[in-house]
């Protein structure tokens, strides 16, 4: 079975556990719960679990029990468990954990015995907590107010100068908990325990935080998530033991260097939930150097072995290392990018797999705004705190998720600041600009969801103080409140009293390389959607092969009869841009409103009237002529030549968005008759060629007949697809979300093109222009020419070319090699 298959059935978690066990590392002992079984107990109605389940768990279980010669729930020789979550594909922090499986206060007193009282309680306040939060549906917060009242009666700052006396009256606090909240006590049994966490994992793939992480990622089609099952491995075990989360490189800039952090006497959820600001992993090299000797080893090992970036957790116990976790890592833009490049220069990879591990979003965070000179606004620097994930990030304060969801619907761009974030906090993360955490280290929540995204963030910001009921932050002597705007370097860790200003970064370095390499590779042509001359620059720059869509009437709104010396002046600043490169002009496409006065009618009426001398009346039914029910269907394109020329003549002919050939071929004489008239006074010619949108359905039903005539298709793919589905693109903010909110559409077929009918139409018209006309050049000019899902289908389809807008252009030439690359 490929390790494909092995992780849709086992999880990605599962899978590499199994695959690190299989390659040698120590990998504490343990079995998985496949994806399938998630599945079965979600059609079910998450009652019960799926029959036969339960029994094969015990049987795994007897099997752990038997390598490890300890048993559940035996006070004698006591085993505990981990039961972690694990889909087939990464989902930090969206799913359920449970730590600690098996204590009771009989188990917790053996074990009290056998490895010290400190050690014991500690690990038993842990899994009453994380048990009664996850399995339970008991608030967290119920358990952290009884510690914190602790800790502060003590007088102490940090849970490990607790005494095993505190912490066994902790335990006691956090049982009664469970009984005021639910009414009954703590199940002590720990096969229950056991039944109720698989349980409870199963659910928390429909936790909402789940479901608005998958949908955000447009992560579908994966059945559930798997449960993995291991024995217990312990980093609280005094100053020998600890625990940290590692990259093998720098998630944020690519550098060949161990990158992570580490906490003696602590168990991983300490440093993954941003509970203890940890140290850096150099730190674990002078505390256990043989256990860091090993570590580095295994890194290289998985390395070499994955042949990528890996993200990696491991808890020494007692001076023996264990590897819990090894993922691909996510990273940053600029990261994936030097990554890519240096494992082809070490050997590790050829640049065939190299362009396939960047994604298309990684050159879409490269190219996103960074500060324009960061020496400017040094003397705004109010606070500093680690440079979680890179770039730079501009907004109004927001301090809850919610706000920040709401105040980005308005339009607003917002830097979400919280004490630390929560996988609850999902939506407002992605709605915000940037984020900014007061506690926390760079493997956190917040970092790593930042880092996957390419959202700017600083975490750990130990400067600020954050109240959440008052809706300010203090920093220093400042108090910032909701609404005020901060800028925020997520590449140094600098947070900045006001709006800074930002720049456009530049194509250089490495992502030359690594785009010579996309561009060696790739079939379909990258050209630009651009109508003026600042924006073919930008497209020629960003190494479009020309334009594939200049819009007319995107130009100049300014009256018709000024307008052509406008367009001449937009023509030639276009054409020295594209020196040498194509460029294809699509004619005057007019939505007849556009060119209708605003504001008060009766106003506009009498004005015209007395500038022009006609009648109101007159005035009245010319305005009734030019309105339209809706602008994007109907009196559009080259119908408006043939009712009144003088927009033919005005930019040669107007717009081919045809739904008849005969419509065509009226168009195409009177381009000819044009060009012959301009040729014989200019006493010089040129060629050039003609050819059609297709946008309507009934055109690219009979593509064979309009090829006989053009002789070349673009697929306004826009049109085409709000045709198709019969929604107006003016009004599918209306109900376009609750479709998606709904499962309706899977996705914006706006964004995405609808492959089964959209997509359908454009292959059928291509198969059958070429049928008429071998010679016919067919491509996309929608905004579907920069998403890449849509690029692989136009690939696979036999397109010549995609054009996009000029900052998608480095997106769309990786995705077009990327379909190469197979």
């Amino acid at each position: 079975m490929s390790i494909c298959m092995y992780i849709f059935q086992l999880g990605g978690k599962g899978a590499n556990l199994a695959e690190m066990a299989s390659i040698g590392l120590s990998v504490p002992s343990g079995f998985t719960i496949s994806t399938e079984a998630c599945q079965e107990y979600q059609m079910n109605g998450k009652s019960l679990l799926p029959d036969g389940l339960w029994e094969e768990i015990l049987e795994g279980l007897e099997s752990v029990e038997k390598e490890m010669g300890a048993s559940l729930g035996d006070p004698s020789k006591p085993l505990l468990l981990s039961v972690r979550s694990g889909a087939a594909m990464s989902m930090p922090g969206m799913m359920d954990t449970v730590l600690n499986l098996g204590l009771n206060d009989d188990v917790v007193a053996a074990l009290a015995v056998k490895s010290g009282e400190r050690f014991a309680y500690d690990s038993y306040r842990r899994f009453l907590d994380m048990f009664g939060d996850v399995v339970m549906a008991i608030r967290h917060s119920s358990f952290e107010e009884k510690l914190e009242h602790l800790k502060n009666v003590r007088g102490v700052k940090h849970d490990t100068e607790l005494t095993a006396s505190d912490l066994k009256a902790l335990v006691g606090q956090y049982k009664n908990v469970y009984l005021e909240t639910k009414g009954e006590n703590f199940p002590s049994d720990p096969k229950k325990q056991l039944q109720l966490a698989v349980k409870a994992v199963f659910d928390s793939w429909d936790s909402p935080r789940a479901i608005k992480y998958r949908c955000i990622n447009h992560i579908t089609g994966l059945k559930g998530t798997a449960v993995n099952i291991q024995c217990m491995v312990f980093g609280n075990m005094g100053n020998t033991s600890g625990t940290g989360v590692l990259f093998t490189r720098n998630p944020s800039t690519g550098e060949k260097k161990l990158y992570g952090e580490f906490l003696a006497n602590a168990q991983g959820e300490d440093v993954v939930a941003g509970i203890r600001t940890p140290e850096n992993l150099d730190a674990m090299k002078s505390y256990m150097p043989e256990a860091y000797k090993e570590l580095v080893e295994n890194c290289e090992i998985l390395e070499g072995h994955y042949k990528d970036m890996m993200d990696i957790e491991f808890t020494v116990q007692e001076s023996k290392l264990w590897m819990l976790q090894c993922r691909t890592g996510k990273r940053t833009g600029a990261c994936a990018v030097k990554i890519a490049v240096d494992m082809v220069n070490e050997g590790l990879v050829d640049t065939g797999t190299a362009i396939k591990m960047v994604e298309p979003q990684h050159l879409d965070q490269l190219l996103h705004p960074q500060f324009d000179d960061s020496s400017a606004y040094k003397d705004k620097v109010i606070a500093k705190g680690l440079p979680a994930s890179p770039g730079a990030a501009v907004g109004q304060v927001v301090f809850s998720a919610d706000d920040a969801e709401a105040w980005h619907a308005q339009g607003k761009i917002v830097i979400l600041v919280r004490t630390e974030t929560s996988p609850e906090d999902v939506g407002g993360m992605h709605a915000a600009a940037g984020i900014l955490t007061a506690r926390g280290g760079m493997t956190s929540h917040a970092a790593v969801v930042a880092r996957g995204w390419g959202k700017c963030c600083i975490a750990g910001c130990a400067g600020i103080r954050v109240n959440d009921s008052d809706k300010v932050v203090v920093i220093g002597d400042k108090v910032i409140g909701e609404g005020e705007w901060i800028s925020l370097n997520g590449s140094t860790g600098e947070v900045i009293m006001g709006k800074q200003p930002l720049s456009p970064p530049a194509l250089s370095g490495d992502l030359e390389t690594f785009m010579s390499w996309a561009d060696k590779l790739r079939q379909l042509k990258v050209m630009a959607n651009a109508d003026t001359p600042e924006d073919a620059l930008t497209a020629r720059n960003n190494g479009a092969e020309g334009i594939g869509l200049c819009r007319t009437e995107h130009m100049r709104k300014e009256a018709l009869d000024v307008l052509l010396p406008f367009q001449r002046s937009d023509f030639e600043g276009i054409f020295r841009a594209m020196d040498g490169l194509p460029v294809t002009i699509r004619l005057l496409d007019p939505p007849l409103h556009e060119f209708l006065p605003e504001g008060d009618l009766q106003d506009i009426v009498s004005e015209l009237t007395k500038e022009t001398g006609v009648t109101e009346d007159e005035v009245y039914s010319r305005i009734e002529n030019l309105s339209e029910v809706n602008p994007m269907l109907g009196f559009r394109g080259c119908r408006i030549s043939l009712r009144n020329f003088s927009f033919v003549l005005l930019s040669t002919l107007s717009s081919l968005i045809l739904a008849c050939w005969q419509e065509l071929q009226h168009q195409a004489s009177i381009i000819h008759s044009v060009a012959k008239t301009v040729f014989t006074e200019m006493g010089s010619s040129m060629s050039y060629s003609i050819g059609t949108m297709i946008e309507v359905p009934r055109a690219a039903l009979i593509a064979d007949e309009i090829a006989k005539e053009a002789e070349f298709f673009s697929f306004g793919t826009n049109d085409l697809t709000q045709m198709t589905f019969g929604y107006s693109r003016d009004d599918v903010g209306k109900f376009l979300p609750m479709y998606l909110a709904k499962g309706i559409l899977q996705r914006d077929p706006f964004e995405v093109l609808d492959q089964k009918g959209v997509g359908q139409l454009v292959k059928i018209a291509t198969e059958k222009g070429r049928g008429a006309r071998p010679s016919l050049k067919v491509g996309i000019c929608g905004e579907h020419g920069g998403e890449p899902s849509s690029i692989a289908f136009f690939a696979e389809v036999g397109l010549d070319y995609i054009s996009c807008s000029p900052f998608r252009v480095p997106v769309a030439r990786l995705a077009a090699a990327q379909v190469a690359a197979g």
